[in-house]
């Protein structure tokens, strides 16, 4: 049987600021996240399986990817854990409840890496993620390929 490829997109708003960044995205500013992830794996060949004809369960995907991006990320914002920017997490913690601190700068090819980082593992047995794709805008996202990471 061929190898499949399953693709589900996601949505989620949040906020971020690059922390020394020499542009306008030094200030807090925010997005309207799309994410699609892409898997592969060959469906499930045994008729009598409930899940024959089937890569994965498209829920049981929509409920890593909640779980592990959306429900962390969504209406967050997100800043890189430094020394510098300590305080102003401890300002802002104080007033605002859904602060995200990573630790890496939180441009989107850096929250790609860590989205694979933390979907990979999650996946079911015989399914591989293939690829995400995250965009920031409408017109600007950032692409992350198995392939180029093994």
């Amino acid at each position: 049987m061929a190898v499949i490829r399953l693709t589900k997109e996601f949505s989620f708003e949040a906020a971020h600021a690059l922390e020394g960044y020499d542009g306008p995205c030094r200030e807090i500013h925010g997005h309207s996240y799309r994410l699609f992830v892409t898997v592969k794996g060959v469906p499930e060949r045994n008729p009598e399986h409930p899940k024959c004809g089937m890569v994965m369960d498209f829920g049981v995907l929509k409920r890593i990817v909640n779980e592990e991006i959306v429900s962390r990320f969504d209406h967050a914002l997100v800043l890189k854990a430094s020394e510098a920017g300590s305080e102003l997490f401890r300002t802002l913690s104080a007033r605002f409840g859904n602060i995200v601190t990573v630790a890496y700068q939180p441009t989107c090819e850096n929250m790609l890496a860590d989205f694979a980082a933390r979907i990979a593992p999650r996946l079911p047995e015989g399914v591989a993620l293939h690829s995400l794709r995250l965009h920031e805008t409408a017109t600007s996202f950032a692409e992350w390929f198995a392939g180029d990471n093994a």
